[in-house]
């Protein structure tokens, strides 16, 4: 209950007992008829307080029962006819019982305010003991009308109970809504923190996994040129000055790629050439510094493609090369990138001692990250070998043109 239903409830009892102090002060100066009349208004007066104390205003608090309802009116009813019948001063207190009508269940109400509205009417034609024939048409005329006036009043005095009881449901539920509400813009400000830590962190992991890539395609292969010219300037001592050149050639050529790499930006073979272009220069300097030959196939139309698809394949092309000169002793190479209507392919082939792919997979960065670049341009990888049968890499990326997204 609220604290304005309690205050009304004090106010309506107030009522009662006010109205029925003043009929009855009324009646007792008005109409004393001697000192038995006045004990009888008194006492008639005393035992409707008591009544209306006992199942009124002590009642419990969770309010009238259906039961409690009907036998609280009923025995009202009765104290106002007997009231009434004292002195017609007591219609003033007789009012209240269309207020009392109002806790009966249901459609009772209605009976009761019909009740209350010819207990009333009586007073308008000088009491019960005044209704003949001659007043009975008025006294009708009268209970019908106070019945139709306290119904319709009933009536709307429901439909607004019904309406604020309406409205304390929904500001009820809207609170909880709104509690709910603010517990879960908690729950995700939490979440969206802890996605913010994990961006953050994944980024930092992207970006090393990144470098990582860009170092071991950039420097390795570099420093892997650089030690093959300086190995056959140490094997050829009349011809060292050649071989220095070429190693001082790489040498700038990989810092130039290293710094690329730092900045996230394209190898430079790729910036003013076509990938097929950019390999066939890519495979002819690898030529000059390991000695081994590299037959460059193209097949397909080559068109333009999107810089990541581009960068990928040609680092996989690079590191491809890079492992044939570092572990497969092959005499001769072949690569070929092959241009289809939604796919490029990318085989790089060698006969050299070939190895274990199962083997060999897990264990070195090479490998691992060739498969990474692919992954990145929803492309894939795969690695064919045996021991002394030599080696196949083939790379497969989606043909996204030069200007679109990636998938």
């Amino acid at each position: 209950m609220t604290e304005w239903e309690r205050r009304q409830g004090r106010t309506v009892h107030a009522v009662l007992y006010g109205m029925l102090a003043a009929s009855t002060l009324l009646a007792v100066l008005v109409e004393p008829g001697g000192a038995p009349g006045v004990l009888a208004t008194l006492g008639l007066a005393a035992l409707t307080a008591v009544w209306m104390l006992g199942l009124v205003t002590l009642r419990p608090a969770g309010g009238f029962g259906p039961v409690t309802a009907w036998v609280h009116y009923a025995g009202m009813t009765v104290l106002f006819g007997l009231l009434l019948w004292r002195s017609t001063l007591f219609g003033l207190f007789a009012w209240t019982g269309y207020v009392q009508a109002g806790w009966l269940p249901g459609r009772g109400r209605y009976a009761g305010v019909a009740i209350t509205a010819f207990l009333v009417a009586s007073t308008y034609v000088g009491g019960f003991r005044n209704i003949n024939a001659g007043t009975l048409p008025l006294y009708v005329v009268f209970g019908l009308a106070g019945t139709g006036i306290g119904g319709a009043f009933l009536f709307f005095n429901r439909r607004l109970g019904e309406q604020n009881d309406r409205q304390r449901t929904m500001l009820a539920e809207l609170t909880e809504a709104n509690a709910r509400l603010e517990t879960a813009l908690e729950e995700n400000a939490g979440l969206h923190a802890q996605l913010l830590a994990q961006a953050r962190e994944a980024g930092a992991l992207d970006e090393r996994a990144r470098m990582a890539r860009e170092i071991h395609d950039t420097l390795a292969q570099g420093f892997t040129g650089i030690v093959a010219q300086l190995e056959a300037a140490l094997q050829n001592p009349d011809r060292w000055e050649r071989y220095a050149r070429q190693a001082q050639a790489l040498a700038r050529e990989n810092l130039t790629e290293a710094r690329r790499s730092v900045q996230a930006l394209r190898p430079g073979p790729l910036e003013q050439a076509l990938l097929p272009e950019a390999i066939g220069r890519m495979t002819g300097r690898w030529t000059a510094s390991c000695g081994v030959p590299v037959s460059v196939e193209t097949t397909g139309e080559p068109c333009p493609l999107h810089p990541d698809v581009e960068v990928a394949l040609f680092r996989v092309a690079q590191e491809a090369l890079t492992n044939v000169a570092k572990h497969a002793g092959a005499t001769r190479v072949g690569l070929t990138l092959s241009y289809l209507d939604d796919l490029v392919l990318l085989d790089v082939r060698d006969d050299g001692v070939g190895f274990v792919p199962d083997r060999a997979s897990g264990g070195g960065f090479g490998l691992s990250s060739m498969r990474q670049r692919m992954l990145r341009v929803a492309g894939g990888l795969s690695v064919e070998s045996a021991p002394g049968e030599g080696t196949a890499v083939n790379a497969t990326a989606p043909a996204i043109p030069a200007g679109e997204g990636t998938r």
